[in-house]
């Protein structure tokens, strides 16, 4: 399966829009892993590349046909870049990291702070209760 000259125009037009030339990225092709039995085995149609200037990689496998695999690791890494680029890694990274701090357990201290602010809580409730006329 070869890919259209359409959509690898549009792949070397989002190139240019990112300033990234194909002199940047270094391939290596690996053999692909996972189902396939005796065909993978023998064809190296997994594509590793690395974009050189900034450290970026993608690895490729989804595909039979290598080079379908260069097609969908060069896309992959563009969007990369382009996160990069744009500052989502950053804000993907502080959210990760905030849900961490979210999921952590909380110290012994803490713990006896918050049961403490409940029992005061529950205190004031049974406070509120009806007074009994006799």
């Amino acid at each position: 399966m070869v890919i259209s000259q359409d959509k690898d125009a549009a792949l070397r037009q989002r190139m240019e829009e990112l300033g990234v030339r194909e002199e940047e990225f270094h391939e290596t092709f690996i053999r692909s892993s996972g189902p396939g039995g005796q065909k993978v085995n023998k064809t190296s149609s997994c594509v590793y590349i690395v974009h050189l200037p900034t450290g970026l990689s993608a690895k490729c496998q989804q595909e039979r046909s290598q080079i379908l695999n260069r097609f969908l690791a060069r896309r992959i890494l563009l969007d990369r870049i382009e996160r990069l680029k744009t500052g989502i890694v950053k804000a993907e990274r502080m959210r990760v990291e905030k849900i961490r701090r979210q999921k952590r357990k909380r110290s012994r201290r803490s713990q006896e702070k918050i049961l403490e602010a409940k029992h005061i809580q529950s205190e004031k409730k049974s406070l509120r209760s009806r007074v009994d006329p006799e």
